[in-house]
């Protein structure tokens, strides 16, 4: 029953950052990717320490350190990402994004030298072309964008696995928090370093760095925190995959852009390889135990 209430929270995970791609490129219209980044993750940091104040005296150095890596890991993925979108389409940076689902399984081998499953892998390889599909509209070519959305995709593999390891054995409420107040606390050295301070704000630029902060950031990664206490790196890279269904489906709504056969064959793909990945028992192959911080598979 946890496993299942753990793959519900990342499909809303997924849904909530499908929108958070239309939101943030409305964003980058009132601000710049370092502004929007430290708005986000201050007010989601002082919104998050409020909510669970009560939390606060069980903080240890272990969750500090957790939280300080996640962050520090989390922030440099976004700031690509979004520096990214800036000097790419939003397609492009939504398909290199999510090369994630692949990079996940591959550090777990590195890192643990934990047995790649091949029905993730190929849930993995299938999610991918699905996004392909839904994402590329135009020809495959790299620029200095898709470079840096590229690397993001490896942050981002990164910040999966490891929140994976970290939230086995400590509070998930407590590392996010913590997460936050690291990226927070990087995001505003840098806007502060780079002289970003904006002398004004328009409405439209509040309400994405609101929208972003509590759904995209508090809700989005709690959730996933949490969830990750009942799943594994690999099969929550793949539920998660499914943001750019969903970035389809609010972009069809909000952007009114064209539905096409492509993008629906795409959708499916996606869909079948989350089936796939999570009734891989059936073909008789054990679940893959989760990976525990003291642990050495």
């Amino acid at each position: 029953m946890k496993q299942h209430i753990g793959v519900m929270m990342l499909m809303v995970t997924a849904v909530v950052w499908g929108s958070g791609f239309v939101v943030t490129d409305i964003g980058l219209d009132y601000f710049n990717a370092h502004q929007l980044m430290a708005g986000r993750f201050l007010l989601a940091a002082i919104l998050l320490l409020i909510i669970f104040s009560y939390k606060l005296k069980q903080i240890n150095k272990r969750i500090i350190i957790k939280g300080a890596v996640l962050g520090a890991i989390l922030y440099t993925g976004f700031v690509l990402q979004t520096v990214g979108l800036e000097h790419t389409t939003a397609s492009k940076n939504a398909f290199l994004t999510a090369v994630n689902v692949l990079i996940v399984p591959l550090i777990a081998f590195a890192v643990y030298k934990r047995k790649i499953d091949r029905f993730e892998i190929i849930g993995a390889f299938t999610a991918l072309i699905g996004i392909g599909l839904l994402s590329l509209q135009s020809s495959f070519t790299m620029n200095i964008g898709d470079i840096l959305t590229l690397l993001c995709a490896v942050a981002f593999a990164f910040d999966i696995f490891y929140t994976n390891k970290f939230v086995q054995n400590d509070d998930a409420i407590l590392i996010t928090m913590m997460q936050f107040v690291s990226a927070a606390t990087i995001s505003v050295i840098v806007v502060l370093v780079r002289g970003d301070i904006p002398t004004s704000v328009e409405s439209g630029g509040v309400y994405a760095i609101v929208y972003l902060a509590i759904f995209s950031t508090i809700v989005a990664y709690l959730f996933q925190n949490i969830a990750f206490k009942y799943t594994t790196a690999t099969q929550g890279a793949i539920i998660l995959s499914m943001e750019s269904l969903f970035g389809m489906i609010f972009s069809v709504i909000f952007l009114h852009e064209v539905l096409t056969g492509r993008m629906i064959v795409g959708a499916a793909l996606i869909l079948l390889a989350i089936i796939f990945t999570e009734l891989k028992p059936t073909f008789g192959k054990k679940q893959p135990n989760l990976i525990k911080p003291d642990q050495n598979p």
